[in-house]
């Protein structure tokens, strides 16, 4: 039997707004509908985002005779199987996909298919669509959607039996997490980016340092990202245990937003909104830690799972053999002798514009040692490559530039590493077998999986983006 409910205005919250909040507190408290007597929240969702697989939770509306409650704040796209390269698309991709198509036609939901020149991967199109706004709380069946917490919005992924509820109600149940403030004081050096802060932090704490917790990112070094990179920083929250990732909106975020097809209309009554969300000065948090941005060097991990992570410059530590006999690796061995076998740049952590810039600014006039692929986060991302020449940049260092989707960072698709073989990957995990069974993959920024293609080992991207920046 559930917990009784009780409503959020019988909740006692005597001076609730005398006391300083945090941008968590101001966001949940926002989309609190009702309140259980243990404490959870039913809470009202401003995006569903689905794709895929979701079809479970489809099916279990359709079993009990029921709609969907907001089909028009519900989106749909296909990015976990879209094919990326040429040739005859394989039986279960095909269903997949056509059940999505199914779905969506079903219920009517707006759907960003393969033919769409919006499609793209979830993480990427909803924010360069404008679907991701400050303020709104966004859930998809994917844990990556702690990504869209870069704009000041509550996002955070969740389970099949949630995308039911959330597409039968519009409401999800979740319990409060706690608080925990990132601070990167200090400036970045050159050729360091937000993938190298994510990855420093969760090798600092642990894959369970920020269990339990919603993240907001502060500081000098967080301020001067891009929202790319804000969103690569929130995407990778999850590696370190936390619930969400956030940053607080601004005028970085506000310039990105204005004029995107889902955005507001009056764009100055809507930043005057999202300017009162970021945590108040006085506001307390259950934890913070402090990182120097300028200690952060380019960062590779050498194990199977993002915490294993070490600058480009360490060697490999001693370890659990399992582990180094699954990688192929010796303790003592400096990073920068490990050969790879290819190279993938892409998916919801590294596929847009400014990753794909990047990279082709360590590629431009140089020639690839290893095979690789490229596959951008969106149709957009790629007709924008394209424009730019970054395009012809990655083909003539005899790399493979595909279409858009989530490719080789999960492998649905049919896009994998063979067993034993070495990549270079600018994708999120490297669980054993994540890229393919048996494969070996190291995380790592765009522009040092572009090093890695011109050196044909882990390599320091450093020297090789020096007078291109």
């Amino acid at each position: 039997m559930s917990a009784p409910l009780t409503t959020v205005h019988d909740v006692p919250r005597i001076g609730l707004h005398d006391v300083p909040r945090t941008m968590l507190d101001k966001l949940w408290d926002a989309h609190e509908v009702l309140r259980r007597d243990d404490g959870t929240s039913l809470l009202w969702v401003d995006r569903h985002l689905v794709h895929e697989g979701s079809h479970h939770g489809f099916a279990k509306l359709q079993a009990r005779g029921m709609q969907v409650a907001e089909p028009l704040l519900t989106f749909g796209v296909v990015d976990h199987y879209a094919p990326t390269r040429a040739g005859e698309m394989a039986r279960d991709v095909r269903h997949m996909i056509d059940t999505l198509a199914r779905n969506a036609a079903a219920t009517g939901i707006r759907l960003f298919d393969l033919r769409d020149p919006g499609q793209g991967i979830v993480h990427v199109i909803g924010p360069e669509q404008g679907l991701t706004l400050p303020g709104l709380l966004i859930n998809c069946g994917d844990s990556h959607t702690s990504t869209h917490g870069a704009f000041g919005a509550l996002a955070f992924g969740v389970g099949a039996t949630e995308v039911a509820h959330i597409l039968a109600t519009q409401t999800v149940w979740q319990k409060r997490p706690k608080t925990m403030r990132i601070v990167f004081d200090g400036t970045l050096s050159p050729g360091v980016t937000a993938k190298d802060m994510a990855l420093h932090w969760i090798s600092r704490l642990g894959t369970g340092g920020a269990q339990g917790f919603a993240v907001e990112y502060a500081g000098p070094a967080v301020e001067a990202l891009s929202m790319e990179g804000r969103m690569t920083l929130c995407n990778l929250s999850i590696e370190g245990g936390a619930r969400l990732g956030m940053v607080a909106p601004d005028e970085v975020t506000f310039a990105y937003v204005k004029g995107r097809p889902f955005a507001p209309r009056d764009h100055a009554a809507a930043c005057a909104d999202w300017r009162a969300l970021g945590s108040d000065a006085e506001a307390v948090f259950d934890r913070e830690v402090t990182f120097d941005a300028a200690q952060i060097a380019p960062t590779v991990t050498w194990g199977t799972s993002p915490e294993e992570a070490l600058p480009i410059t360490g060697v490999v530590p001693e370890a659990a053999q399992s582990t180094l006999e699954y990688m192929g690796l010796d303790a003592g061995m400096p990073l920068e002798t490990v050969k790879v076998d290819q190279v993938f740049i892409g998916s919801c952590t590294n596929g847009r514009i400014e990753d794909l810039r990047m990279a082709a600014a360590v590629l431009r006039g140089r020639k690839a040692r290893v095979p690789g692929l490229v596959s951008p986060g969106s149709a957009i991302v790629k007709k924008q490559a394209e424009d730019e020449g970054l395009a012809q940049v990655f083909v003539d260092a005899g790399l493979e530039w595909a279409d858009a989707g989530c490719s080789m960072c999960v492998g649905m698709n049919g896009d994998l590493v063979e067993t034993g073989k070495r990549c270079a990957s600018s994708t999120n995990r490297n669980f054993k077998g994540r890229q393919g069974r048996g494969a070996r993959t190291h995380l790592m920024s765009p522009a040092m999986v572009a090093a890695a293609a011109v050196e044909g080992r882990l390599a320091d991207v450093r020297p090789l983006l020096e007078g291109r920046l």
